[in-house]
């Protein structure tokens, strides 16, 4: 079994670069409504919203993947220019190494390692 979150976006064109740029993820498939993104085993989609009151894009969706170490995965986003080096928290008071960002559309995604 496995979960994949499909995040809105406001623009689907604009943020598919953006995740292949600053997340690393390679494009599946992609129409003027929805792309399927993929990096290793981990897939995420994008839906497009027109963001008015009938067809909300909302937007503070918030996506946590888990990974065994952290550390590679942070000095690539620090190397992308996704964030900055003072972005990696340590030792949370839940057990938790982790970082994160947000996407064009104000979607959080956290990368999260298990201490």
């Amino acid at each position: 079994m496995q979960i994949v979150p499909v995040l809105p976006s406001q623009n689907i064109d604009r943020d598919v670069a953006w995740y292949l740029e600053h997340v690393g993820f390679e494009l599946v498939h992609k129409d003027s409504m929805y792309a399927v993104l993929k990096r290793d085993k981990l897939y995420m989609h994008l839906q497009w919203h027109a963001d008015t009151a009938d067809d909300p894009l909302l937007g503070g969706s918030v996506i946590k993947i888990f990974v065994d170490n952290i550390k590679p995965y942070f000095e690539e986003f620090v190397n992308r220019g996704t964030l900055n080096k003072d972005k990696l928290r340590l030792k949370t008071d839940w057990n938790t190494n982790e970082f994160g960002f947000y996407d064009l559309n104000n979607n959080a995604i956290f990368f999260v390692e298990d201490v």
